[in-house]
């Protein structure tokens, strides 16, 4: 049966009329023989009250009044009745003043002390059942919400605000907020939604012994990753279990709510300011254009998709090997963007002919070249490979492109490609050349981006390490001094968005990815993450560098220098010179790969990248140093002693 508001409210309005009429008989007792009112009015007040009360009734039912769930009401519900209260006293205002003496029911109006009583009596009347009915509610969730883990908020903002109110009405979070803590000093020892801020960040651990806390909230949602990484530390160091909110990012895209809690994770730690676009420009990019993006089904490829999706493509070409990963973001695509025209291809770009007949097919404005062989190690055993699809698929798809009228390509290339060290480095950086080549020969905005590590990719360092903690360890790590650069998927395509935008012709962008983070540093952070302790519950093993790896990557090498771009995140390489034949002589490298032995190749790479070198693996520290290391933050003196 279904319950009309006014059917389930009928017990309120019953109060309510009740209410009216006490309001009315004690306006009138009140000013009887006071005011200059007397016996007289009696009839008048009288009257009065049959007429305004059903007025009244009305004007709530009108303004929403009984269309409320007053057991969880708020704000809004306060809102409703104060204009409620006002529309009615003008209405019986209106009946007592004017109505009465008109239609000749009174021997005069009613007096305006009365009026002015039964007005703020009538408030108190309709605000107190309410009133009673929130505070019942409230006091029956406190009752059943003893076994809730008590929690301290971090940030007494609007996001701690909106937090404490989500975990007080929401027993299923299984939270309950005991304190804030927040390091601006000026909110120390105030209290928002009736909580106390009893401290900065460093007070942590003293806050959860006082509270007998169990949990902690992160209530920031622009929190830079040194913030996050103080906080989880400090509750850490106390034995509280880390919530965060989801970063403004996720939020802005609707994919996550602003109130939704999930596990600290990775990125928030290596979080930096949120990366600032050009929205228009990169708008212009792909709104009303056909675009195409190889690699599609990859980490970097997949996210390309997702937010060109968002730029209302007239249709998105994707383009991958694996039918299974092209499959998954194509039936994504069509679920969360079902006005874009998506379609899959599954094609090799080391196929020319395939490539021209594609891009003849669909005839794309703009080109965001993603697929490659990317795994060092795998690439030092597997050189042929390398160069077939890092560099002739690269070949192929350029001349696609230039054939089809591309007007902007871009390469997403690697940091690896800088003084190489490794086949796959080096044939990323011939892949550079191949696109510069071609932007410089037939004057196009053809551009490459280069980047570091990409958390959370497939295949990355970070996967690894999860996959490593759940199996109970140990976690390797090939050296305790191996730094990386590192960004999250997100912010790395939407740079490279930008990098579109403004490309002239040739030029290698750079993202400037923030201090390079060690590998070492990484792993225990996760160990901590997944609330065991490196060393005691997770060891942490060092296996040597692998080959083809360096401890240090850069972004330029030394013909290239960074110039600023209109972007504070994006840098631009100095273009440096092509070298006559080079084009003749890749071809003659990848002719080789059909007979050439994989030394003859590694040869021909040096050739072609004079700055290729291998540097010496092994590593001479052991698992023990781990912990010291995290310590000291020197590894190499200690273990020097």
């Amino acid at each position: 049966m279904r319950h009309y508001p006014l059917v389930r409210n009928r017990y309120l309005i019953s109060i309510d009329a009740v209410g009216l009429v006490l309001a009315a008989a004690l306006a009138y007792a009140l000013c009887m023989g006071s005011l200059g009112v007397g016996l007289d009015s009696y009839k008048v007040v009288l009257v009065f009250a049959l007429l305004a009360i059903p007025v009244k009734l009305l004007v709530f039912a009108a303004t929403g009044l009984y269309r409320r769930i007053w057991s969880y009401a708020s704000v809004a519900e306060l809102e409703r009745i104060i204009g409620g209260l006002v529309i009615a006293t003008l209405c019986a205002a209106v009946v007592g003043e004017l109505v009465i003496p008109f239609l000749k029911l009174g021997s005069h109006s009613v007096p305006l002390p009365i009026l002015a009583i039964d007005s703020l009596l009538t408030g108190a009347f309709i605000i107190t059942p309410r009133l009673f009915f929130r505070i019942r509610t409230w006091h029956g969730q406190q009752r059943r919400r003893n076994d809730d883990v008590r929690a301290i908020i971090v940030g007494a903002g609007a996001a701690g605000q909106m937090i404490a109110k989500e975990l007080l009405t929401n027993p299923k979070m299984g939270l309950y907020p005991v304190a804030f803590v927040d390091d601006d000093e000026r909110k120390a020892n105030h209290r928002l939604n009736d909580i106390p801020v009893l401290g900065t960040i460093a007070d942590i651990g003293k806050v959860a012994h006082e509270r007998d806390a169990g949990a902690l909230v992160i209530a920031i949602p622009s929190a830079p990753g040194s913030l996050t990484r103080r906080v989880v530390q400090a509750a850490s160091d106390a034995g509280l279990k880390t919530r965060t909110l989801p970063p403004l990012s996720d939020v802005l895209s609707g994919r996550a709510s602003p109130s939704s809690l999930r596990d600290v994770q990775i990125e928030d730690l290596l979080r930096r300011e949120p990366v600032q676009t050009d929205l228009a420009a990169v708008r212009n990019l792909g709104k009303g254009r056909t675009v195409l993006v190889t690699g599609a089904g990859g980490s970097i490829g997949s996210e390309l998709c997702r937010q060109l999706a968002q730029l209302e493509p007239a249709m998105l070409v994707i383009l991958g090997h694996g039918e299974n990963s092209i499959f998954d973001i194509q039936a994504e695509l069509r679920t969360s963007h079902p006005g874009v025209p998506v379609v899959p291809v599954i094609a090799d770009i080391r196929d020319a002919q395939r490539m021209h007949a594609i891009f003849d097919d669909c005839r794309p404005y703009a080109v965001f070249h993603a697929a490659a062989h990317k795994h060092v190690p795998l690439m030092e055993e597997n050189v042929v490979e390398a160069i077939t699809n890092n560099i002739h698929g690269t070949t192929n798809v350029v001349n696609a492109a230039i054939d089809a009228g591309v007007e902007h390509f871009v390469l997403i290339s690697t940091d690896k490609a800088v003084r190489p060290t490794s086949v796959m480095g080096a044939t990323k950086r011939l892949a550079e050349r191949v696109v510069q080549h071609a932007a410089v020969a037939h004057g196009r905005n053809f551009v490459s981006v280069r980047f570091g590590n990409v958390l959370g990719s497939r295949g990355s360092v970070v996967p690894t390490f999860f996959r490593q903690i759940r199996a109970g360890g140990p976690v390797t790590v090939t050296h305790p001094e191996m730094r990386r650069y590192f960004m999250t998927i997100p912010e790395s395509v939407q740079l490279v968005l930008q990098a579109g935008t403004l490309g002239l012709g040739g030029e290698v962008f750079v993202l400037d990815m923030g201090e390079p983070v060690r590998i070492v540093d990484l792993a225990t952070d996760l160990i901590r993450l997944c609330g065991f302790e490196p060393g005691k519950d997770i060891d942490v093993h060092f296996t040597g560098i692998r080959p083809g790896e360096k401890l240090y990557e850069e972004m330029f090498f030394h013909e290239e220098h960074a110039v600023p771009t209109n972007h504070p995140k994006l840098l631009r390489a100095k273009k440096a010179g092509i070298p006559d034949g080079l084009m003749r002589r890749i071809d003659r490298l990848v002719a080789a790969t059909d007979t050439s032995e994989e030394e003859e190749l590694r040869e021909m790479l040096v050739a072609l990248v004079p700055d290729f070198q291998r540097e010496a693996t092994g590593s001479d520290y052991t698992a023990r140093d781990v912990i010291q290391l995290r310590r000291t933050g020197d590894f190499r003196a200690n273990n020097a002693s």
